[in-house]
């Protein structure tokens, strides 16, 4: 019933907007007429993807736009009249032609011109260096980023972002929803270039799940980031761009989807574009039911000796219930041909109720029971996400003359209680109760500013604030056998999280030949404060400032043309403590024997990062190998000891333990094998090696050693069929090797997952149906290591899962974007750290 009258409420309200909103943009159409054409060569060769641009000499809000296919011809609707023609395409000259279009059919084929050779033309900006894709390809490689395309991801219809990312090139996620890159789970999530309340202040599962597939434009995997952006996230950078407009008039789509274990999702897409105004909307919810398994085998023993002391078992089920709602509006408008305005809101809310079962086995030496106990544990949590953006553009002139400047305020507040208790042969033995209120604030103002120098150079500065202030509030109580609460004051209290980091930074970029380079520097202040105050009084503070600088250089030559290159790269990063890895008492008492608790004293790690990679793409397949090779300082390791000597209570506290390298091949390509079958694989072959100890005198008799090495893969083979101009199939399989640490080691993982599309209403419709985890083996199985005992686990995050997902396009316009040229990674227009993302 629940769950019927949600998706009855979503339907209402979102096709209710819609429809508001098409009656509004209907009032302002134009009798128009459908007209067609080629653009062609001199040689009457078609010239896929070029931008051919209607201009009404009339009225400017009857002009519009459009790309040629892979065929060279275009569609578009025009209301009759006078026009100015403009064809502009990599390699060919711009064109322009006047032509009076009286009435709708075919105008012919229009010519333009070849540049004489590559070396004539224009040098482009190192950063800006494309190795250029067709607009159906999924993944294309650029100087220091790696573009996904997910609307030709099968697999992830219906879905959403946590979907979408396991099957981006150089990613992987987690049975836990964890997120990594090449092994390396400290990845910087950035929504249209910035931390965004859409995700939170500290990403999980929960935060991805909320952003539906079909929102997502395009995902920005950047390995190594250049200065410009911010020099957090030792793994990298996923930069999530979002969808806004992209034709004149009115536009828009709605995805409705159904699937099991029982989920329902409907969401939005809307845009209007008229005259020098472009507005959208972005909205949606869904309800989603999660089902996890998480067991546990733990052998104590005598550090001295080795004997065994006792194990202690434990099976746990978690069942939840999830309803998340989403809104994203905002709009763009040119002030004047060189200066635009843009504002934006952003409102997320998240809701979650959770039920958990624990079983609990106590045995002795001999593996005799001496005791059992279950834990039931209820909890639900409520977050709500505020965002709001502001920019403004201006462009001095058309050269790349250009000023950005950037504001953004954003509140996260996230409320969670749970009521733990404990039966030991059905009788009551003790239990807990735990709230917790956590308010996030932050404030990002940014300034970059771009200088052209000659046609090969191009200067950089820019300056950014991020003011970050967390509100952790805990309150745990426990009872006994006759219910008498009592507060634990260890385990509750109040810690204020407060960061403001000051950024500049600057670099020069230019080329000779072919050979291409980029210098830059980023300087940033950290001041951070921590106030901790427990309810019996206990109070603290703790104060970091430091500074830190952090150099970038890209080197890049090209093999014969700019579809051929070498790359080197180089750059120095910073990984700043997570705000919750520093709160000095447990978060959460619901499983009493597996604690895990944050340590004030966590210093930041840092990273220095070499890259040596290879592109080239021709028109039917695509290599991109990268040699990589990681250097980490202070490095961060979860330490898990006993509470006090004897206890088999588990603490799992972060420290920065020592040193660490990584190296590796990240190997990515894609191939049309035919017609009708196209591949995209992606290799990961990673080694590294740690060096550190711990020793807590409180604790333990001898040092914990660190110390390791070894050596890991992921594999993923994505293949997409055709099987008729409507009906498309993928199959993916997805492998993880088996990874050992100083503390830990995991078994290996397969996965297979199979995706259908089919194409209806005459192209206005697409109906998907998808499977997760076709064999069931999506799973981590791990042996932890510590100084007095000896743990394996299992954890499945979700199982085997269906879905189902009917999209329907209305009153769609033609694409106005501009020609696929050569572009600066990190300039407006490709939405790269800046707040109002592709327009």
């Amino acid at each position: 019933m629940i769950r019927t009258e949600i998706t009855q409420n979503l339907t209402r309200k979102t096709l209710g907007l819609t429809f508001m909103l098409s009656a509004a943009a209907f009032a302002f159409a134009q009798e128009k007429m459908n007209v067609s054409g080629q653009i062609v060569d001199k040689q009457n060769q078609p010239v896929p993807y070029a931008s051919v641009s209607f201009s009404n000499k009339a009225n400017k809000l009857f002009s519009d736009a459009t790309l040629t296919d892979e065929k060279g011809t275009y569609q578009v609707a025009l209301v009759p009249g006078n026009y100015d023609i403009t064809i502009e395409a990599i390699d060919f000259k711009k064109s322009t032609l006047n032509k009076q279009i009286a009435k709708p059919g075919s105008l012919g084929n229009f010519t333009v011109e070849q540049e004489g050779s590559l070396t004539n033309t224009k040098t482009q900006d190192i950063q800006g260096v494309t190795i250029t894709a067709a607009a159906t390809k999924p993944y294309r490689v650029e100087l220091d980023k790696k573009v996904y395309d997910p609307s030709t991801d099968l697999i992830s219809k219906g879905g959403n972002l946590q979907d979408v990312l396991t099957n981006v090139p150089s990613v992987s996620v987690e049975t836990d929803g964890t997120v990594s890159m090449r092994g390396n789970s400290n990845v910087r999530f950035l929504i249209n270039g910035k931390p965004s309340a859409l995700l939170g202040i500290d990403s999980g599962a929960n935060a991805l799940q909320s952003i539906p597939a079909d929102q997502i434009e395009r995902i920005e995997v950047i390995t190594n980031p250049s200065s410009k952006f911010e020099a957090s996230g030792t793994a990298g950078i996923l930069n999530i761009i979002l969808k806004k407009t992209k034709g004149m008039g009115f536009n828009g789509s709605v995805t409705g989807s159904v699937g099991y274990l029982p989920s329902t999702n409907l969401n939005t897409n809307l845009s209007w574009k008229k005259g020098n105004w472009t507005w959208f909307l972005n909205g949606g919810g869904g309800y989603r039911e999660s089902e996890g398994k998480n067991d546990s085998d733990t052998r104590f023993f005598d550090p001295a000796t080795g004997a065994t002391t006792s194990y202690f078992e434990q099976n746990s089920l978690n069942a939840s219930e999830n309803k998340n709602y989403n809104a994203n509006a905002g709009f763009t408008v040119d002030l004047s041909e060189k200066t635009s305005f843009n504002m934006s809101g952003m409102v997320r809310t998240f809701e979650s109720e959770n039920n958990n079962t624990v079983d609990n086995f106590a045995y002795n030496a001999a593996r005799v029971v001496d005791s059992y106990s279950q834990t039931l544990a209820l909890g639900n949590s409520k977050n709500l996400s505020l965002q709001g953006d502001l920019g403004l553009d201006h462009k001095f002139n058309t050269n790349g003359h250009n000023l950005y400047l950037s504001l953004s305020l954003q509140k996260s507040d996230n409320k969670s209680s749970e009521d733990s208790r404990e039966f030991d042969n059905t009788l009551f033995k003790y239990g807990s109760t735990g709230a917790n209120n956590t308010v996030n604030k932050s404030v990002i103002g940014k300034i970059d500013y771009e200088l052209p120098i000659g046609e090969a150079s191009k200067l950089e500065a820019g300056y950014r604030i991020d003011s970050n202030k967390n509100d952790y509030d805990f309150l745990n109580r426990e009872t006994d056998t006759f219910l008498n609460y009592g507060t634990v004051d260890a385990y509750s209290g109040n810690t204020v999280y407060s960061e403001t980091i000051n950024a500049a930074y600057a670099q020069f970029k230019s080329k000779i030949d072919k050979f291409g380079y980029q210098l830059g520097l980023r300087a940033e202040n950290s001041d951070i404060g921590i106030d901790y105050r427990s309810l019996s009084g206990n109070v603290s503070r703790k104060d970091k400032n430091y500074t830190g600088f952090f150099p970038s250089v890209f080197l890049s030559y090209d093999l014969g043309s700019t579809n051929n290159q070498l790359l080197l790269n180089y750059s120095r990063r910073i990984n700043r403590p997570r705000s919750w890895f520093m709160i000095p008492y447990p978060t959460s008492l619901a499983n009493r024997q597996n604690l895990f608790r944050g340590n004030e004293d966590l210093n930041p790690e840092y990273i220095d990062s070499f890259e040596l990679g290879y592109a080239i793409q021709k028109k039917k397949f695509t290599i991109n190998p990268t040699l990589y090779y990681r250097s980490t300082q202070d490095e961060t390791q979860f330490v898990v000891m006993s509470e006090s000597p004897g206890s088999n209570v588990l603490i799992t506290r972060p420290y920065n333990i020592g040193s660490d390298q990584q190296y590796g091949l990240d190997l990515n390509a894609t191939a049309d094998l035919f017609s009708w079958w196209k591949i995209m694989a992606s290799a990961d072959l990673f080694g590294y090696k740690t060096e550190g100890e711990f020793f807590d005198a409180a604790t333990m008799t001898k040092p914990l050693s660190f110390d390791g090495s070894g050596f890991s893969t992921r594999f993923r083979l994505t293949n997409s069929f055709k099987i008729d101009k409507t009906l498309g199939m993928q199959v993916q399989g997805f492998y993880r090797g088996g990874q050992k640490t100083p503390s830990s080691e995991s078994k290996p993982m397969y996965v297979l997952n199979f995706g259908a599309n089919k194409t209806i209403w005459n192209g206005n419709g697409t109906l998907a149906f998808n499977i997760q985890d076709i064999l069931g083996t999506r799973g981590r199985e791990m042996t932890s290591f510590g100084n007095n005992f000896e743990k394996e686990s299992f954890m499945r995050w979700m199982p085997r899962t269906f879905n189902l997902s009917l999209t329907y396009r209305f009153k769609q316009g033609e694409k106005v974007d501009q020609p696929k040229r050569k572009k600066d990674i990190n300039s407006n227009s490709s939405g790269d750290d800046e707040p109002q993302g592709p327009m």
